[in-house]
C-alpha cells in the first residue's frame, strides 16, 4: 500500500521508503515488436498487472532520506527515472507502494510558466500565479512591488501579457517564480531565463533563491552545475538506485560507467 504524508515541524526532512511506481500502456501480454520497443524506449522494465495490462516499472524499490542542508544532484541517462522520481516527491505521482514522508513546504520548479494567462495583466498573473506556488494572497502583496521592479517591465505590467515578447514572459515567470524562500526545492534542470541583458541579475537572483532552500533535488545532465551547487549525488538507471554518496564520487563513478 502507498503511503504519502507530510508534517507540521518547521525542519526539512523528506524520505522515499520502498518506493515504487508503474505506468499501465495497454491491455495484452503478446510478445509483440511493439512490446520490445517500448521495452528498448521506457528506461524501465516492463511487466504485467492483475489486469494483465502491460506496465512500464518507472521506479522500483526507491528508498531515500535527505535533511537540511542537504543538496542533491540526480544524475542518469534519459530515462533513468529522474522526472518520475521528483514528481513522486511532489506528490504529482503517487507510488504503487511504499512510503513518502515530508517536513517542509514542496517547491517544485518544473515548468515555471504553469499558469500564465494571455488575457490577465503583468499584476494580475503575478498574483495568479504566486497562488498556485502556495502563497497566500497576503504574502504576494507583500512581495509585489519587489517582483514588479525585478522584472523591469514597468507600464506593461498594467496590460495583458499576450502582447509580451518571449523575453518578457521570462522576465515576468523568472520573478514570481523566485520571490519567496522555499523549504524543499524540487528543480528539473536548472532555471534560466530571458534576454542576454537580464542574463546577470537572474544568475544572482537564483543563486540567492537556491542558497535559501533547506533542501534542493536537482534533476540535471550538466556535471558542472551539479559539482557547483550539490554535495550529494544519487545516480538513476531503470529506475533504480545504483549509488549515493558524494557528488564527486557519485558523478566520478557514472561517467566510467
Amino acid at each position: 500500500m502507498a503511503i504519502q504524508t507530510s508534517c507540521s515541524s518547521d525542519r526539512s526532512d523528506l524520505s522515499l521508503r520502498n518506493v515504487s511506481v508503474s505506468f499501465p500502456i495497454y491491455h495484452g501480454g503478446s510478445r509483440s515488436l511493439k512490446k520490445s520497443l517500448l521495452f528498448k524506449g521506457s528506461g524501465g522494465q516492463l511487466a504485467s498487472d492483475a489486469n494483465q495490462r502491460i506496465t512500464v516499472e518507472a521506479l522500483r524499490d526507491v528508498s531515500l532520506s535527505f535533511s537540511r542542508g542537504d543538496r542533491v544532484a540526480l544524475v542518469g541517462r534519459n530515462g533513468a527515472g529522474k522526472t518520475t522520481l521528483l514528481r513522486v516527491m511532489a506528490g504529482i505521482y503517487e507510488p504503487v507502494s511504499g512510503e513518502v514522508v515530508t517536513c517542509g513546504r514542496i517547491s517544485p520548479m518544473f515548468d515555471i510558466s504553469l499558469g500564465i494567462d494571455g488575457d490577465i495583466s503583468g499584476y494580475d498573473n503575478i498574483r495568479l500565479r504566486g497562488l498556485i506556488l502556495g502563497l497566500s494572497a497576503k504574502e504576494i502583496d507583500e512581495r509585489l512591488v519587489e517582483i514588479a521592479a525585478f522584472t523591469e517591465l514597468g507600464d506593461y505590467l498594467d496590460i495583458p501579457v499576450r502582447t509580451y515578447s518571449s523575453g518578457m514572459m521570462s522576465r515576468l515567470t523568472f520573478a514570481v517564480a523566485t520571490c519567496f524562500a522555499p523549504e524543499i526545492l524540487l528543480m528539473d534542470e536548472w532555471i534560466v531565463a530571458g534576454d542576454a541583458s537580464f542574463l546577470a541579475k537572474a544568475q544572482q537572483r537564483i543563486e540567492d533563491f537556491v542558497g535559501k532552500a533547506g533542501i534542493l533535488v536537482l534533476a540535471s545532465h550538466s556535471d558542472e552545475i551539479c559539482r557547483q551547487w550539490c554535495n550529494k549525488g544519487v545516480w538513476m538507471e531503470r529506475g533504480q538506485v545504483r549509488m549515493t554518496g558524494d557528488i564527486n564520487t557519485v558523478l566520478d563513478e557514472y561517467n566510467r560507467a
